[in-house]
C-alpha cells in the first residue's frame, strides 16, 4: 500500500473563507493528495500583539463546519490540544510521528512562501515537508526558494482577493458573508455571536 500523501493548510482562520477551501481542494487535486488537513492555530505567534484573535475553539468550530462533508478535507485541533503558541515545526514533527512514512505537503500562499526563513525552526520544516506554493495565475515563483533546499510544488488557483479583516467587519455590521464564507461556517459564527460589536 502506498504511503499516504497528506496536505497541511495551517492558519488562524479568523474566519475561514472560500479562499482557504479553494486552495485546499485545488492542492489536493493537483498533487493527488489523500487528504488535506486544515490545521487551526491555537495561539498564532505571528499575530501576537497585532489584534485580538477569536478563541481557538470558535475558530475550530467554524472550520469544522466549513469542511463538513467535503471529500478529502478535514479540520484538525492538534495545535489547540497541544496548547501554547502554534509552531509549524512542532506540528510537522507530530504528524510525521503519527503517520510514519507519509509524505507531508505544507500548503502556503505566495506571500507566506517569501517569509518562511523567519519561521521558528524553518530548517526542520524544510526537512519534513514538501512546500506547496499556491499562486494566482501569472504570479510566478516566489524569490528565494530555488537552490535553498526546499522541495517545492506550485499550484495555480483562481485569484480570490478576500480579506479576513473585511469579513470580520462585515459580520460585525450585519453585511452579507454569502459566497465569501462557506454557508455552514456563516451559520456557525452567527449562532456563536462571533464578531458582533462589543464582543
Amino acid at each position: 500500500m502506498a504511503a499516504p500523501r497528506i496536505g497541511i493548510l495551517g492558519g488562524t482562520f479568523d474566519p475561514v473563507h472560500v479562499g482557504h477551501l479553494v486552495a485546499a481542494v485545488n492542492a489536493r487535486s493537483a498533487l493527488d493528495l489523500d487528504r488535506v488537513i486544515l490545521m487551526v492555530a491555537n495561539v498564532p505567534w505571528q499575530k501576537a500583539g497585532q489584534r485580538a484573535v477569536t478563541s481557538a475553539e470558535d475558530r475550530f468550530a467554524m472550520v469544522a463546519a466549513a469542511v463538513g462533508e467535503v471529500a478529502g478535507l478535514e479540520a484538525s485541533r492538534l495545535e489547540i490540544d497541544r496548547g501554547g503558541d502554534s509552531y509549524t515545526a512542532d506540528t510537522l514533527v507530530e504528524l510525521a510521528s503519527e503517520y510514519p512514512g507519509a509524505s507531508l505537503f505544507l500548503i502556503v500562499g505566495w506571500d507566506v512562501a517569501t517569509e518562511l526563513t523567519t519561521w521558528d525552526r524553518w530548517e526542520e520544516i524544510q526537512r519534513l515537508a514538501t512546500l506547496v506554493v499556491v499562486n494566482r495565475p501569472g504570479a510566478g515563483r516566489p524569490a528565494g526558494l530555488d537552490g535553498a533546499g526546499w522541495r517545492v510544488e506550485e499550484v495555480t488557483v483562481p485569484n480570490l482577493e478576500i480579506s479576513s479583516t473585511d469579513l470580520r467587519e462585515r459580520a460585525a455590521t450585519g453585511r452579507p458573508l454569502d459566497y465569501l464564507v462557506p454557508q455552514a461556517a456563516v451559520h456557525c459564527l452567527r449562532a456563536r455571536g462571533l464578531y458582533a460589536t462589543g464582543r
